[in-house]
């Protein structure tokens, strides 16, 4: 299990968007707390009610939870400070990410292959939390995955590297400005993270280098500082035309992709979607439940991009409301209207 079999998994039901539910489950240990997301296939565990339900062969399945207790498609290990995450949605995976906060409310990302023990790490913005990840379950670290060049994402490159001797890999764009780059990947290009395809897909406007890397097998995807929950980042090197084709880009994968981003922001982006289209009730739902998460210190990575698209503001530039709010004309464009959105988040 997530932790001894002893513990108490409590399950709530919290309304989500749009007719969605997720069933939130928490263990509520002194040290650490154990919600369980939602299922996609294969497996869902409820270990309080000692239910048990597979897709297909359930003694196979029930041996490798047991022997492989962190086994998941999105997510199945992810920590922050003092709280652990599980979430099982499907046994035949072998890809865990675990999460590891690092500055302020950075997120770095460790990738595990369970079958190859290959592990890799997306966007340490320092070395020294990644580096106890690492020591807490004695791995070795053999790629360092960049979505674009800023500090707070590459900033424990070079001590990383030194240390495991992993590989760089970033944006073709970006490599007189990634620390150590080794590897260089541009749009379109397909790269295999121990037998898991990674599509890379460039997506500008916060940098002009910035990529994202698209699992398709596990429907993650990690966009830095391009897509937030309920936000996007802001226009430092590019154009709102720009940012409206990446942001497109992502809204084209399927609505179960898991967004897996640069920084815990959701909190207060709820606060700026809120202010520009009050009346959306996802939006309302979403802001509450991301509240809750946060009262709690827990993360609200990783999103869903179904989520996304019913609730962020710069998904949704042909609202309405959004463009009341903001006094967008109707005759703007999406590029116009997310320029202006833009702007009123950066003042807000």
């Amino acid at each position: 299990m997530c932790a001894s079999q002893s513990i108490h998994i409590r399950t709530l039901s919290l309304s989500k968007p749009t007719g969605m539910q997720q069933l939130i489950s928490r263990a509520p240990s002194a040290m650490a707390s154990f919600p369980c997301s939602r299922a996609r296939s294969g497996l869902c565990v409820w270990p309080g009610m000692r239910q048990l339900c597979l897709r297909k062969n359930l003694l196979y399945g029930f041996i490798r939870f047991l022997s492989t207790p962190f086994k998941t498609l999105r997510g199945a290990s992810r920590s922050l400070k003092v709280a652990q995450f599980c979430s099982v949605s499907n046994m035949s995976s072998t890809l865990q990410i675990e999460l590891v906060p690092c500055l302020k409310d950075n997120y770095a990302y460790l990738l595990h292959d369970v079958d190859t023990g290959t592990v890799g790490v997306v966007d340490p913005s320092e070395a020294v939390p990644v580096i106890d990840a690492l020591s807490r379950k004695n791995r070795n670290l053999t790629y360092i995955l960049n979505t674009h060049h800023h500090y707070d994402h590459t900033g424990g490159n070079v001590e990383l590297k030194a240390r495991y001797g992993a590989k760089v890999i970033g944006s073709g764009a970006d490599r007189d400005r990634i620390p150590g780059i080794d590897i260089v990947l541009n749009d379109g290009d397909k790269w295999m993270f121990a037998g898991h395809e990674v599509l890379v897909m460039e997506t500008p406007g916060h940098t002009r280098g910035h990529i994202s890397f698209y699992f398709p097998g596990s429907r993650a995807i990690f966009t830095g500082d391009t897509l937030f929950s309920l936000s996007c980042g802001k226009l430092f090197e590019g154009t709102p035309e720009q940012m409206l084709s990446s942001l497109k880009k992502i809204m084209s994968l399927p609505d179960d992709t898991d967004i897996y981003c640069g920084h815990e922001y959701t909190l207060s982006n709820s606060k700026f979607a809120l202010s520009v289209e009050p009346n959306n009730e996802a939006l309302q739902s979403y802001a509450a439940h991301v509240a809750h998460l946060r009262s709690k210190r827990l993360p609200t990575i990783p999103a869903t991009l179904k989520m996304e698209k019913s609730c962020n503001p710069f998904l949704r530039t042909s609202s309405v409301e959004i463009r009341q709010s903001l006094n967008i004309p109707a005759t703007a464009n999406d590029a116009e209207a997310l320029g202006v959105i833009r702007q009123a988040k950066d003042n807000f």
